[in-house]
């Protein structure tokens, strides 16, 4: 048996518009960039009223607690997603999505896909290696 512990990856998103992210747990702490509504980010570490996050470039920062969601979303890290209409590459090709597009995660239950769902209302299946946050 085992010794090891798989712990498991926390995402979450980010709540509101404009959220600014730390390099400490402290609104006195210089200020690292914004983040926009939707980030898909990991929670690294949590603290009392903060969560040190990563998101899809690897960058660290805090942020309040407060300004994020558990509601979940995958951002592109390709040039061009392809989203699928089932999980199958042979399916019919619903959509493409570009770098940096953030969708709503929806479900990961089939082996190496997630269902995404577009802010259009477009839903479909993308590989799992086309996005960040799943």
């Amino acid at each position: 048996m085992s010794s090891y512990v798989m712990a498991e990856i926390e995402y979450s998103s980010i709540a509101e518009n404009a959220v600014i992210m730390y390099d400490a747990p402290s609104l006195r702490a210089d200020k690292l960039y914004v983040a926009s509504l939707y980030l898909p980010v990991e929670i690294v570490v949590n603290v009392e009223g903060w969560a040190k996050v990563r998101d899809s470039s690897g960058s660290l920062a805090w942020v309040e607690k407060k300004a994020l969601s558990p509601q979940r979303y995958v951002v592109v890290t390709v040039p061009l997603a392809d989203i699928h209409q089932s999980a199958d590459m042979s399916s019919t090709l619903v959509f493409q999505a570009e770098e940096n597009i953030v969708m709503e995660w929806l479900d990961s239950d089939a082996q190496g896909w997630v269902k995404v769902r577009h802010s259009d209302g477009q839903t479909g299946y993308v590989k799992v290696s086309q996005v960040w946050g799943s």
